[in-house]
């Protein structure tokens, strides 16, 4: 009986000890709006995978390859906000959607964290896709929807308030938001 209870009390002790010390999770999120237009309206504004104009913190982007599978394009943020490289893993223009993934993102300031630097990049997320689409509505207009998938961009124990799940979660939810209501605006504005 001696054995049973400490091999118990082990197992639940080393069971404490790995579920504290757990590295980052991943998060999904999905921002959905509602336009007072046709599907057909709003995807002449963002259908484009080289054209991120809609998007308000956006100064520039170049790019290469279109709207095919593969294609590239590197958005320069406003403000001296660094930069972001992605590239097109689908686009379907009749369903009026495509997939992306971030693949390289600018520093723009670095911090000591426990006796190391680490790198504080535009966005404090790693290993990032996402997808937009835009279908009709149920009331005669549009809904758009911008989903993601992503890690925390500090991928050990314990990261830093700038680079844990909370940072990356407002962080993303801010682009989101600032893009679906500057699309809305630009859209129902015409």
């Amino acid at each position: 009986m001696k054995k049973i209870t400490l091999l118990v009390g082990a197992t639940l002790l080393f069971w404490a000890v790995f579920v504290d010390a757990h590295g980052p999770v991943r998060q999904k999120m999905k921002e959905t709006i509602d336009i007072s237009a046709a599907p057909e309206e709003v995807w002449k504004i963002m259908g484009d995978y080289q054209d991120m104009s809609w998007l308000p913190m956006v100064e520039k982007i170049t790019g290469e390859g279109g709207n095919e599978k593969g294609a590239k394009r590197e958005l320069t943020l406003k403000d001296g906000g660094g930069t972001v490289k992605e590239e097109l893993k689908k686009y379907d223009a009749e369903k009026m959607m495509y997939k992306y993934k971030i693949t390289e993102m600018s520093t723009v300031k670095t911090m000591k964290h426990l006796g190391k630097e680490e790198a504080i990049k535009v966005l404090p997320v790693s290993t990032y896709s996402a997808d937009i689409s835009v279908k009709a509505s149920k009331s005669g207009g549009s809904t758009v929807t911008w989903k993601a998938a992503f890690y925390r961009a500090y991928m050990n124990n314990n990261p830093p308030a700038e680079l844990n799940e909370e940072a990356a979660v407002a962080a993303v939810t801010a682009v989101f938001k600032a893009g679906l209501e500057n699309l809305k605006t630009l859209t129902e504005g015409k």
